[in-house]
């Protein structure tokens, strides 16, 4: 098995040399719980990193939502070029959970469009987790959910080898029942196979690439991976190994005794119901649950199989399920990033199911068991918690309670010190004798981000509520500033453009209420207003002011205005807090004759990569192809080919807008092909022209 080898950008510097040695040392003393208190943009990725190195375990790394995880996965990627660096989400675009509403008689079914890709990537975390011990995953909360249990999705999978006898019918009944579809002539997708005489292929859950098995005489003579798009050979493996293409597997003598299992208490179920004069109900379970029984005894699954999971795993009632934590060896690291917020997402998820699933059961929609089918409640989580490390510039309640270390990194590797903070009142104080007045909070707010933005400079204002961002927004445009409003309508992909627009100076002012704390890396601003600091709450916690304040600690010139009448414990322990900071990182530049930089960093733009020069919803897909439709001198199946190869590489990167962009393009063109073959089939059409573009460069 290889180990984990950490390819150095650079050597760690400031603090992070001390906070990796004392997290190493933790670990290998067998500490439980360990706090990384970073601030931030002093590295804490690159210092979790290099404990992953000294420590040598697999490592699962949960983040409170999926773009951090997405983020997280990618700089571990650059870290760890060499070993398995996975990402594990939920693979819902939409999900509408089955609920019943008893007051108005309404029951909703579920409804759910799951993300192809995703669902890939979820199959090749598990996967990589059975096959080797140099993996790093990246997860979200949805990691407490239940999956299919590892022992059971192992003992499934099949070992190919060259050389191997291979019976035809026995491997291909068994690639059925690991819930392969068999294809005939159409192209392959995941989970499928097709035979021509003595060649297998087959396309695995884990990955768009074809297997090849070539037994023309009933051995195994050749195991190649083929390119899908191109058909060109790759690779010429010498074995090679099937797994299930679900997650919930359960074969033979166990699927037998699941459903008798389950016929067992639907039996007493429906007695219950009887007894107690509910028949609607008992008729209701009795003929959901028998089509379901159906169905898994024919086909080896059913829509909602997660539902008898309990049954199918063989476990008691009550039991936990198995999770992702279930592939995980009892000896790996744990890290938590962004604890503060994530640690309650963790927390707060086993109830809310719970409520929905009593009362699924109360009336018929589903079997006691189900309440099995479920995420993990904390305590059982906290079992699990062997070597924790929590990470957050703000280590909330729970941290601080359970932590047996708590390792600073306080010092940035740039030498930046956290911003000034200055606090000012909301309402104006009149004049008074040899004194000026005060201004409002919004007069002195538009005052200083004039100055800010003279100098080239960006601004953040946080506000309370919408409306108050809305007003804002549109008060400063009159005064033909660039301002822009976020906020959580705005679609993922047009955040991340005006983010980019924001950094290359297209706006110079954003303002919202809560999407300006974790995760946001804008090293231009050096000025965060904060309106209504005093309103205790928890957009003016301690935390959340800490986090917001954060936002100007990437710049030289970093500076942030509290508006408050009246200071509270919040404000007092986040100025005070940043005050230690910065003593701390002054004392440090001092000694080591460092010059603070402001941090420089590349903007990354989704348009310049798609070849846009203006937003992407400001123009459709067909608009987007005209010129490709009009003037593309190469076959447009070719051009598909391409972007098809182009949409599989944007979705390995993450860039899932990115690849879901290239998917529509794909089914445009798709659409463009038909129609002109019809054109071509009809009598008398006429061909189409084009206009042949310049030889030299490239279409766009």
């Amino acid at each position: 098995m290889p180990n984990f080898n950490l390819k150095l950008p650079y050597n760690p510097s400031g603090d992070q040399p001390g906070a990796i040695k004392q997290l190493t040392n933790g670990v290998e003393r067998g500490l439980r719980y360990q706090t990384l208190l970073g601030a931030t943009g002093t590295g804490k990725t690159f210092t979790i990193a290099n404990v992953i190195q000294n420590v040598q375990k697999p490592t699962l790394v949960i983040a409170h939502n999926k773009t951090l995880a997405a983020q997280l996965c990618n700089e571990f990627r650059e870290f760890f070029p060499e070993n398995a660096v996975e990402y594990f989400v939920s693979y819902y675009d939409y999900y509408q959970p089955e609920a019943y509403i008893a007051k108005s008689d309404t029951y909703i079914e579920k409804e759910a469009m799951i993300n192809d890709e995703i669902d890939r990537l979820r199959h090749s975390a598990t996967q990589a987790m059975l096959t080797r011990k140099d993996v790093i995953i990246c997860a979200s909360v949805s990691c407490i959910y239940g999956l299919g249990a590892p022992e059971a999705y192992e003992n499934t999978a099949i070992r190919l080898n060259v050389g191997d006898d291979i019976h035809r019918e026995n491997t291909l009944g068994r690639l059925v029942e690991m819930q392969f579809a068999r294809l005939s002539n159409t192209d392959l997708v995941r989970g499928s196979f097709r035979t021509i005489g003595g060649v297998l292929e087959y396309m695995p859950a884990h990955e768009e690439k074809i297997y090849r098995i070539e037994a023309p005489r009933g051995t195994i003579e050749a195991i190649l991976q083929i390119d899908p798009v191109t058909r060109r050979i790759k690779k010429e493996l010498k074995n090679v190994w099937i797994f299930p293409a679900k997650h919930f597997i359960t074969l033979g003598p166990n699927r037998e005794r699941a459903i008798i299992d389950i016929r067992k208490e639907l039996t007493h179920r429906i007695d219950w119901f009887e007894k107690n004069g509910k028949p609607l109900e008992a008729e209701r379970l009795d003929r959901r649950t028998k089509f379901d029984l159906e169905m898994i005894e024919n086909l080896g699954y059913c829509n909602g199989i997660e539902n008898y999971s309990r049954h199918l795993a063989g476990r008691k009632a009550g039991a936990p399920p198995d999770t992702l934590f279930s592939y995980f060896p009892k000896d790996f690291l744990f890290v938590i990033d962004e604890s503060h917020v994530t640690v309650p997402q963790l927390g707060g998820m086993y109830e809310g199911d719970r409520s929905r699933k009593n009362t699924l059961i109360e009336y018929g929609f589903r079997l006691p068991s189900a309440k099995d089918n479920r995420p993990l409640q904390f305590v059982e989580l906290e079992k699990k918690m062997r070597h924790v490390i929590f990470v957050s510039a703000t280590p909330a309640l729970y941290e601080h309670t359970h932590t047996e270390q708590i390792v600073e990194q306080i010092i940035r590797p740039t030498g930046l010190i956290d911003p000034k903070v200055i606090v000012l009142p909301i309402t104006p104080k009149k004049e008074k004798a040899g004194n000026a007045g005060t201004l409002s909070q919004v007069d002195d707010a538009i005052q200083r981000i004039g100055e800010a933005t003279k100098r080239g400079d960006r601004v953040l204002v946080t506000t309370l509520t919408k409306k108050m961002a809305e007003d804002l927004s549109e008060f400063l445009a009159e005064k033909k500033m660039k301002v822009r409003y976020l906020h959580s309508d705005i679609r993922t992909i047009e955040r991340l453009e005006i983010l980019s627009d924001f950094r290359k100076g297209t706006y110079e002012i954003i303002v919202g209420v809560n999407l300006l704390r974790e995760g946001l890396d804008l090293p231009e601003v050096a000025l965060v207003c904060i309106l209504d600091a005093d309103k205790e709450g928890f957009l003016r916690s301690a935390t959340s002011l800490i986090q917001t304040i954060g936002r100007a600690a990437r710049n030289v010139r970093g500076q942030v205005v509290l508006y408050a009448d009246h200071p509270t414990e919040s404000i007092r322990k986040a100025i005070a807090e940043t005050e230690r900071r910065r003593d701390k990182q002054i004392a440090y530049n001092t000694k080591h004759s460092i010059t603070p930089q402001t941090i420089i960093k590349a903007i990354k733009d989704y348009r310049e990569m798609l070849g846009l020069g203006v937003s992407v919803k400001d123009k459709d897909v067909k608009a987007m192809l005209e010129l490709e439709l009009v003037a593309e001198t190469h076959d447009l199946k070719q051009v598909v080919k391409q972007k098809e190869v182009e949409m599989k590489a944007a979705a390995t990167d993450l860039q899932f807008e990115l690849a879901a962009i290239l998917r529509d393009e794909i089914s445009v063109l798709g659409k463009e092909i038909k129609k002109r073959e019809k054109d071509t089939k009809t009598p008398g059409a006429p061909k189409s022209r084009r206009k042949r573009p310049p030889q030299h460069g490239k279409t766009r």
